[in-house]
């Protein structure tokens, strides 16, 4: 009887510990993409609606120094209207470079009423590419006006060696400004810094050690790993790739050296379940109000 007691307290902790480990992160990439315009505070708060864990967006900085939220360094066509209500075209739209515009200037733009060519589910409604400060402030008292469990925050730094100086400051500038808001906030604990410019991870890593970083890569595989890992230079929290990538060896390979799985950008039932299957520890999607279905057969 007690041998059997035994047997079943460790068969209990055993489950704990499985159940624990297999912990999924439901980010909404850009808040929530394919119903809200993305990165702003409408599409963050929509977001926590719908369930996730974790808030996926993107970071540029202005002329006069503000971290807003933007994934491109300029205004783009694909969603921008000009202060006149006019659009843009692809051919202009690197001309209206965000480094080179005040953050009041910034503010004269809409990034919410153009329709999304790609996302014809998403709602339009009137917005701006916030503040960080803004958006953090937004989402912590919704987040205490609903009694909600905080949310992390996985804030990518839109940067590469050929914009340092002309799109954006040079990378110990750029990791500064962003840890200057991140900081005060008190957040650092459920903050991610991610990127595909090592650089800017790499500053975090050795400046800022609370913070959990996360490696962004495109094309990927098993045995592409380590040559990516040694440009990056040490194990990051999170490597996070195309989903489409992803197979059982590069998810085992990433585990062993004691790194999550984290994919992006996924969008349908049966590609997130694929990933489920494979054992990734998150998954980033333009639509989280997927993520109950999922939820529910998992």
């Amino acid at each position: 009887m007690k041998k059997a007691l035994v047997l079943a307290i460790n068969f209990l902790c055993l489950t704990m510990a499985q159940a624990q480990e297999r912990s999924i992160d439901w980010q909404g990439h850009r808040g929530c993409r394919g119903l809200y315009p993305e990165n702003t505070i409408q599409a963050m708060l929509k977001a926590i609606d719908l369930g996730v864990s974790t808030l996926e967006l993107d970071v540029v900085i202005t002329k006069d120094k503000q971290v807003i939220l933007s994934h491109e360094p300029f205004m783009s066509a694909e969603i921008s209207t000009n202060p006149e209500g006019k659009h843009i075209t692809a051919f202009q739209e690197k001309t209206y470079n965000i480094y080179q515009l005040d953050y009041a200037a910034v503010q004269t733009w809409d990034v919410g009423l153009k329709p999304h060519p790609r996302f014809p589910q998403q709602e339009k409604t009137p917005a701006k590419k916030p503040l960080l400060a803004d958006v953090i402030d937004a989402v912590e008292a919704y987040i205490r006006m609903r009694k909600l469990l905080p949310v992390q925050y996985n804030i990518e730094t839109k940067s590469d060696p050929e914009g340092d100086d002309s799109y954006h400051p040079k990378p110990a500038e750029f990791v500064n400004l962003l840890l200057a808001v991140i900081q005060p906030k008190g957040i650092a604990p459920r903050t991610i810094i991610q990127s595909f410019d090592v650089r800017t991870i790499q500053l975090v890593h050795a400046q800022y050690p609370e913070i959990k970083t996360a490696f962004l890569v495109e094309e990927t595989s098993a045995k592409k790993l380590k040559t990516q890992l040694n440009a990056l230079g040490f194990i990051p929290t999170i490597f996070s790739p195309a989903y489409q990538f992803v197979d059982q060896k590069l998810v085992n390979s990433c585990h062993r050296k004691g790194m999550h799985v984290i994919v992006w950008t996924v969008n349908t039932l049966p590609e997130m379940q694929k990933m489920l299957d494979l054992g990734v520890d998150g998954i980033i999607s333009d639509y989280p109000n997927l993520y109950s279905a999922i939820k529910r057969t998992n």
